[in-house]
């Protein structure tokens, strides 16, 4: 059987029924049942959706309605519409999730989200911290920092540029160091000088020629910058580092909970509001 009929038939049995009366708008249940079968593996990526006609008419709704359902998906990069004669509606690659949560580095991201890291070395040189580097590693003017820069690969694709300086004073031979594994450990390993802690900035960009190349996408496309400065246990900051993910390959997450301060603030007001 042909894939794309294999997708209508495999679709066609679990197609909710629209005419039946739902709090939910018809959109929205189209939403839920495409999400569902992509979950269930009746949709792989890859798979190609029939065409906007044959699909609203099967389903019994105006274009219009599956058009708004499509655009949700869409955004959520779900589904991916390819323009042109060979073009159409296709299941997107799933996003591999990046977790940020406890300063994990991008070897252990991948190891959370199940799939195989890798390196590739771009350039690893000592020069003269840049303004911003003697700012956020505290560094003196003329103090010289390790720049290390790798794309990092999921499952062999590439998916990050990590461009991470390090103060030279405190790991001189670190570029005599295998450089391809992961960083953290070897700062821990042979410094004693692990990330404990870190202030990370998100930033949608934009990509230029040379990240482009690197991460195989179109310039332009959008990407995800991390900016961040990582402190050892002393507070001491060990690196200052300019991460780029392709924002179509991954979903940035972090996990958070309220502070000791912010639990002491709630009960605080709550003995007043009991007073009150």
């Amino acid at each position: 059987m042909p894939g794309d009929q294999r997708v209508i038939v495999e679709l066609l049995g679990s197609a909710p029924d629209l005419g039946e009366a739902s709090s939910q708008p018809a959109h929205a249940r189209i939403e839920q049942w495409l999400m569902a079968a992509i979950h269930d593996g009746l949709l792989v990526a890859g798979d190609k959706l029939p065409r906007e006609e044959q699909l609203a008419a099967l389903l019994g709704v105006s274009r219009m309605t599956l058009r708004q359902a499509l655009a949700t998906l869409d955004g959520l990069g779900v589904i991916v519409r390819v323009p042109g004669r060979q073009g159409g509606t296709f299941v997107a690659e799933p996003r591999i999730v990046c977790d940020l949560t406890g300063l994990a580095g991008f070897t252990e991201q991948m190891r959370r989200a199940h799939v195989r890291a890798g390196a590739r070395m771009v350039r690893a040189v000592t020069r003269p911290a840049s303004r911003a580097e003697l700012r956020a590693l505290g560094l003196d003017r003329g103090d010289a920092v390790h720049e290390v820069v790798r794309v990092r690969s999921a499952n062999r694709q590439p998916l990050a540029i990590e461009q991470s300086s390090f103060p030279a004073a405190l790991f001189p031979d670190l570029l005599e160091q295998r450089l391809t594994g992961s960083l953290y450990r070897l700062l821990e390993r042979r410094y004693d000088r692990a990330p404990h802690t870190a202030t990370e900035v998100l930033e949608p960009v934009i990509a230029s020629a040379e990240q482009a190349g690197l991460l195989r996408v179109e310039p332009g496309s959008p990407l995800m910058l991390i900016e961040r400065t990582a402190y050892a246990v002393s507070g001491t900051p060990v690196e200052h580092a300019l991460d780029v993910f392709r924002a179509d390959r991954t979903r940035i997450t972090v996990r958070t909970g309220l502070g000791p301060a912010a639990r002491s603030e709630m009960a605080a007001d709550g003995e007043v509001a009991s007073a009150g």
